[in-house]
């Protein structure tokens, strides 16, 4: 990653979803939040407004000759584009309406979110009910289908915001289990056959680079993060959920650190009934600082390793709560850079 795109200028940013159904409001919110050097702007998801705007059926709007429509059981893919895929293509194009009228002159990084292709392949249904996930034929041709799509989505992102420079965020929270065999079927009674690391890599791999170098993140909210993978596959930052970090993991954090990889941690709760933590910004960093002094790290590394985020997603809590959510990230950042030890 260069000079250029790291994010040690940029110290907080949210994770995606936001709350409601107003694109205008979200977009506004995360601009005011980060512009002005505050933090990371991203593009605002807003999955209240139904399936569509959910997390997979926003990325189902985004493949490249691959569609899907939703059944009771989720998202499954279907032959041609049906109303699900064109209201999934409309919200996300009302969301770049709203990102470019408040971005208007913005120069800096802006950071956009899509399913990955393992957490896609685990929640898309193929025409008979299974996930994608069984069949590697399929998931090929998703992940190829994502690239294309996410190619032309960057460069309309770079089209309305000139002055940006694009963050691909991969979303995976399934990621883990696919790589454990943990998905079940349809029926719920077994579950899928794990798939080959070297595969799981490399999808990834192809996927990122579909950015053309520029910065990079692959997020989940899920435990037992594989951060090497990630970091081999090319991911030039790591976002997930602090609290879920595991004493068997810290080491894999210190080589990720020293590799060069850059961790967006998840520190501030997502729900409004954890408000009390948000008058300590210090204190939501403390643990963060204890884990640099117990893997040995330099202090004076944090700042330009460290990236401070909500825990995961804002989309259940109450408006009020998200603004005051992102605003904390700011300054428990802050706190970071000012008082690394």
């Amino acid at each position: 990653m260069s000079e250029k795109s790291k994010f040690s200028a940029y110290a907080a940013t949210g994770i995606g979803s936001m709350p409601g159904g107003d694109a205008r409001e979200a977009a506004k919110t995360v601009v005011g939040s980060f512009a002005d050097g505050r933090g990371l702007v991203h593009l605002p998801e807003l999955p209240a407004r139904g399936p569509g705007a959910d997390m997979t059926g926003r990325t189902v709007g985004l493949l490249e000759e691959m569609y899907g429509h939703v059944e009771p059981s989720g998202w499954r893919i279907s032959d041609r584009p049906g109303r699900d895929t064109r209201r999934a293509r409309s919200w996300l194009g009302e969301d770049l309406d709203a990102l470019e009228e408040f971005t208007q002159g913005y120069e800096g990084l802006l950071k956009v979110q899509a399913v990955g292709p393992w957490t896609l392949a685990a929640s898309l249904e193929l025409r008979g009910g299974e996930a994608m996930v069984a069949d590697p034929g399929a998931c090929r041709d998703l992940a190829g289908s994502l690239a294309e799509g996410l190619r032309g989505h960057l460069a309309e992102v770079r089209r309305r915001v000139p002055g940006a420079e694009v963050v691909l965020q991969l979303d995976e929270p399934s990621l883990t289990a696919v790589l454990r065999g943990r998905v079940r079927s349809a029926s719920g009674y077994r579950t899928y056959r794990a798939v080959d690391r070297q595969v799981v890599e490399g999808a990834l791999r192809d996927l990122l680079a579909v950015n053309d170098g520029g910065p990079t993140t692959v997020h989940s909210c899920a435990p037992e993060v594989p951060f090497a993978l990630l970091r081999r596959a090319g991911a030039g930052s790591v976002s997930f959920d602090f609290s879920l970090l595991t004493e068997g993991e810290e080491e894999a954090i210190g080589e990720a650190v020293e590799s060069g990889t850059q961790l967006l941690l998840g520190v501030v709760p997502g729900l409004d009934g954890a408000s009390t933590a948000l008058s300590d910004p210090g204190g939501s960093v403390m643990g963060v600082r204890t884990l640099w002094s117990r893997l040995g790290l330099n202090p004076g590394t944090l700042a330009e390793s460290v990236v401070i985020t909500p825990s995961c997603g804002l989309a259940g809590a109450s408006p009020a709560y998200a603004r005051a959510a992102l605003a904390h990230c700011v300054r428990a950042a802050r706190s970071l850079a000012d008082n690394p030890e």
